[in-house]
């Protein structure tokens, strides 16, 4: 797996931040407690960033939310918690033990109404999406393998309508993107998915430097036109 660097004073504000403004509640930090628990990786979103997905889905008035790649539920949670209660997320995750321990996280937060976990390969997953004709999506966030990012991409939009926001984890890599070397597996899927938004016509889309506990990354936030 590749490794990413974080300093040390960059955990230390973001645990900082995440005491004085974030504040995430007993059910997200059971999440992270349990993907521990169950020896999963420790990459999910970290909780500053889990609280801008969340205000993210409310600022932009979404009912419906699309998330590929579940691990244990932390950035599900987050999100679900910024829906109406009528509203609906539905997430793709790959292994059914991940899915498992998500499900358990997501009911225990009292959010299992409004989450759908789908297991499988998630290309499958979404093609299954277009194929029900389901209503659009009003929100898309994208944190699975990074080699079918424009893949995912593709489907953002497909999936959405004009004004469907698509946040796209993991966009600088400890700066794999000007260095495709340091990561074959994962950079060219990076840097295929910020090109194919920087062009694409239905697109308009920014992306955001971050440091923290996960390292030099970043995310890019984009508009379906």
């Amino acid at each position: 797996m590749f490794e990413h660097k974080p300093q040390p004073a960059w955990a230390a504000v973001e645990d900082f931040l995440t005491v004085t403004v974030v504040h995430p509640d007993e059910a997200l930090e059971r999440a992270v407690q349990s993907a521990v628990d169950a020896g999963m990786p420790a990459i999910e979103v970290a909780p500053n960033a889990g609280k801008l997905l969340k205000l993210l889905v409310q600022l932009s008035g979404a009912r419906r939310v699309l998330e590929i790649g579940t691990l244990a539920g932390f950035s599900t949670i987050w999100m679900a918690e910024g829906l109406p209660d009528d509203g609906k997320l539905v997430t793709c995750e790959y292994l059914t033990k991940h899915a498992d321990v998500a499900r358990s996280n997501v009911d225990a937060a009292g959010l299992g109404h409004k989450v759908e976990i789908r297991v499988g390969a998630a290309l499958d997953s979404l093609a299954a999406l277009q194929a029900e004709d389901q209503e659009p999506f009003d929100f898309v966030f994208i944190d699975a393998d990074k080699e079918n990012n424009t893949s995912y991409l593709d489907w953002a939009v497909r999936l959405g309508r004009p004004g469907t926001t698509v946040v796209l984890d993991n966009a600088i890599w400890e700066g794999a993107v000007l260095d495709p070397s340091m990561d074959q597996v994962n950079a060219p899927g990076i840097i295929g998915a910020l090109e194919l938004m920087g062009n694409h016509p239905q697109l308009d889309a920014t992306v955001i430097q971050t440091v923290g506990s996960k390292g030099w990354d970043g995310f890019a936030l984009a508009r379906v036109l």
